[in-house]
């Protein structure tokens, strides 16, 4: 005959330690990649055919951008976006820099690869051990 399974007692000082570190961990997991700057997506410039612009100082000392060849239509907005950029404040020339600009992501899928690779790995090992510990509570129960 087996032993009879006592779980252990776990107390509530230790249940409280385990809520903190797993929401600690938590947090590191979803901060952690943009601390290190792996999931910022880049921003890359670019210009519709037959826009261009110069960079020219100002008396001030600071650079702006000198359009040329900007219009909405250019930037492939309709008139329902004008009217929407007019609304915000935004001038062809002030909505451009935005415009013109737009994020690029790029999919890692060696990183998605080897992500579901530890999932399923970690999937299949809880399920090796649950079963362990139900076939030990089975026998407990009826032998």
């Amino acid at each position: 005959m087996a032993q009879r399974y006592n779980p252990p007692k776990q107390s509530t000082a230790g249940q409280f330690i385990d809520v903190i570190v797993v929401l600690g961990l938590v947090f590191v997991a979803l901060f952690l990649p943009l601390w290190l700057e792996i999931a910022v997506p880049s921003r890359v410039e670019k210009l519709p055919d037959g826009v261009s612009y110069t960079m020219q100082a100002g008396a001030d000392g600071t650079e702006s951008k000198v359009w040329t060849g900007l219009t909405w239509e250019s930037l492939g907005q309709n008139p329902v976006m004008q009217q929407q950029w007019e609304k915000l404040g935004y001038t062809a020339e002030s909505a451009a820099d935005i415009i013109t600009m737009p994020f690029e992501y790029d999919i890692d899928y060696l990183g998605i690869l080897i992500t579901v690779i530890v999932i399923g790995g970690y999937y299949v090992y809880i399920l090796r051990v649950s079963e362990r510990e139900y076939l030990e509570v089975i026998r407990e129960k009826f032998e």
